[in-house]
């Protein structure tokens, strides 16, 4: 199986990896659901926009109580999506166009349907096949308590009571998820050789890397001490949570990275570590642990310069100690588009246009979400009965969940399915009328379009010898502008403020405009919510 040609740098220290959501990025069948037919057939579309690789949400069998994240078998791949000959055949197509491919590994549970948790149910309390997961004994008369006072992300306790063939109720399992995504114990050996064995698996079928799912969760205190309102269920972990960012994970990814290094080509783990700081992030990426991790401080931070130099900052130095690149991001599959995050409308584009420039020259890799590059916004006014996120359905619909950023993409065409399926096919979350103007048919054309900047700022980055891995030089503008220069020649200039900035000519007198995220009023007076690159190619 060919495999893209490897540069002197690792390339997983600049790549701009892209994020496909499996099931609402195109539809090969007309199920509503997309495929991995329907991946293969846009390849030539992500290649064409720049990016060095693709990441697939879970694709294996599953009962998609929570999107395939409550995975029932590790080693195929459920049929709604395919076959495991297909993802060999995605694999393979997707290498000829020059992209590598990393795949979700979630290792923090299974499905409550995998063979291991069926076997947990039917065993006996202390059997080894319960040893396997966290079961535990309820609290107050008869346990009918649970075993602790954690709660589930999705809402309502994290804990579940089984009962025995008799009806009789018996132990408590922990899911800090939902009822149908039991927690894995990881202290268990068995536990661990097995996902050893699934790494394996995938790096044999010439699989690039993985983006591990809840990186921050898989030890937990072995005392299980109640929260107590000292630490939130949910957000970034601080440092001492009970069951997030315990010390015992980074035995773990040094496992997995002696495994990783037996294979050639430069494989590689990112990490989903939501922690509170950028220090505790870097454990993560250590020499002997992982490669790369979200950087959720900059996904987090708000449209405001002093906020945004701050996250550049901290996260450069933390990662910088330990020799990690930084990894920039914008959106994902899990939290509100940043069109939407950022303002919404013309104002929340114009900001979000500018962000996809300064993501793009800061020094380390960066995360495309599906549908960014056409400027898609959040989806808000889903009909209820449509939602599908375990979020909505457990708090009765108190929080919306993320349902809004899931929506299928437009390829094509003036009305739905937009090209998602084939005419006449109902995507399984309902797409906007309005998308008929945002199209990647519409905007393929347009020299104005969000997806014509995204391939202009991509293919300038892959142009620029400054761009990529390295570092970056703050020039101090104004309190409103993000300023630095990357070496050869290259400056950034980002204005975050409401109203137009003046550059000194003195910084640009020898570099020409290079790209901009809007009109500019001059090359020294850069209007509110735009970026500029400047620079010599």
């Amino acid at each position: 199986m060919s495999t893209p040609t490897t540069r002197e740098t690792p390339w997983w220290r600049e790549a701009v990896i892209y994020q496909v959501y499996v099931r609402s990025f195109a539809d090969s069948d007309g199920d509503g659901i997309g495929d991995i037919h329907g991946i293969r057939s846009r390849l030539g579309y992500l290649h064409d926009l720049g990016v060095d690789a693709i990441w697939l949400n879970p694709f294996y069998p599953s009962p998609q109580a929570d999107a395939g994240y409550d995975v029932a078998d590790y080693r195929d791949v459920d049929p709604r999506f395919g076959t495991l000959a297909d993802i060999d055949a995605l694999v393979s197509e997707a290498h000829e166009h020059g992209l590598r491919v990393i795949i979700d590994l979630v290792p923090n549970h299974t499905s409550s349907d995998h063979p291991w948790f069926r076997a947990a149910r039917a065993a006996a309390p202390g059997r080894p096949e319960r040893a396997r997961y966290i079961f535990r004994t309820g609290r107050g008369p008869g346990g009918d308590e649970p075993p602790n006072d954690w709660l589930s992300n999705f809402g309502g306790p994290a804990w579940s009571r089984i009962t025995s063939a008799d009806h009789t109720p018996e132990q408590w399992y922990l899911h800090l998820f939902a009822p149908e995504q039991p927690d894995l114990d990881w202290t268990n050996p068995e536990v661990r050789a097995e996902f050893e064995s699934i790494l394996r698996f995938w790096l044999d079928r010439g699989i690039d890397g993985f983006r591990i799912d809840v990186a921050h969760g898989l030890a937990k205190d072995p005392a299980m001490p109640d929260l107590a309102g000292r630490y939130a269920t949910s957000g970034p972990a601080r440092e001492g949570h009970p069951h997030w960012d315990q010390d015992e994970v980074h035995e773990v990814y040094r496992a997995w990275r002696r495994v990783s290094d037996s294979y050639a080509g430069d494989r590689t783990f990112v990490a989903e570590a939501w922690v509170h700081t950028p220090d505790q992030l870097a454990r993560y990426v250590r020499p002997d642990e992982l490669h790369t991790a979200f950087n959720f401080n900059f996904l987090l931070a708000p449209w405001d310069a002093r906020a945004l130099r701050l996250a550049i900052d901290q996260s450069v130095h933390a990662l910088g100690k330990v020799g990690a690149p930084a990894t920039w991001v914008l959106s994902n599959h899990d939290v509100t588009r940043h069109v939407t995050r950022y303002g919404g409308g013309e104002l929340g584009t114009r900001r979000a246009r500018a962000a996809a420039l300064l993501m793009l020259a800061l020094p380390g890799g960066a995360y495309v979400y599906q549908g960014e590059e056409l400027g898609l916004p959040e989806v808000i006014d889903l009909p209820d009965a449509m939602r599908q996120d375990p979020t909505f359905l457990r708090t009765a619909g108190e929080e919306k969940g993320r349902d809004g950023c899931r929506v299928p993409l437009p390829w094509s065409g003036t009305q739905p399915p937009f090209g998602f399926g084939p005419p006449g096919s109902t995507p399984w979350l309902p797409q906007p009328a309005e998308w008929a103007g945002m199209t990647v048919e519409g905007q393929a054309g347009d020299p104005g379009s969000m997806l014509t900047l995204y391939r202009t700022g991509l293919r300038r980055r892959r142009e620029l010898a400054a761009l990529g891995d390295g570092t970056l030089a703050w020039v101090d503008i104004g309190q409103d502008v993000l300023a630095f220069r990357r070496e050869p020649g290259f400056l950034c200039v980002v204005n975050v403020g409401n109203r137009p900035a003046d550059i000194p000519d003195e910084l640009i007198a020898d570099s020409a405009v290079l790209l901009t995220s809007g009109p500019l009023d001059s090359e020294s007076r850069i209007p509110a919510a735009t970026a500029v690159w400047y620079g010599r190619l």
